[in-house]
């Protein structure tokens, strides 16, 4: 109820997937398979402060530092900086 409640207040568009359909919404299922893999199946969290901090660092990790196929195998970071330098170059 609490999602429903924040997409009432803020305004955002809320789409259900159809049961049985995850490839409705393929990049989100690829994304929860791999911190299910590489994260939440590998770690034992001894506390709530202790998975808030794993999740931090494997967020981090995964949105600035590993290569992503869709920028050309390219770091998130990398890839921005490139783009700087081309912008600068032009």
């Amino acid at each position: 109820m609490a999602i429903l409640k924040w997409v009432q207040d803020t305004g955002v568009d809320w789409h259900y997937i159809a049961p049985g359909k995850p490839q409705q919404n393929g990049f989100i299922e690829s994304f929860n398979g791999k911190l299910r893999d590489e994260c939440l199946n590998e770690t034992l969290f001894g506390t709530l402060t202790d998975a808030r901090q794993t999740l931090e660092e494997w967020q981090e990790d995964y949105n600035w530092c590993r290569p992503h196929s869709a920028l050309g195998n390219l770091a998130p970071m990398e890839f921005l900086q490139r783009k700087a330098m081309d912008k600068m170059a032009a």
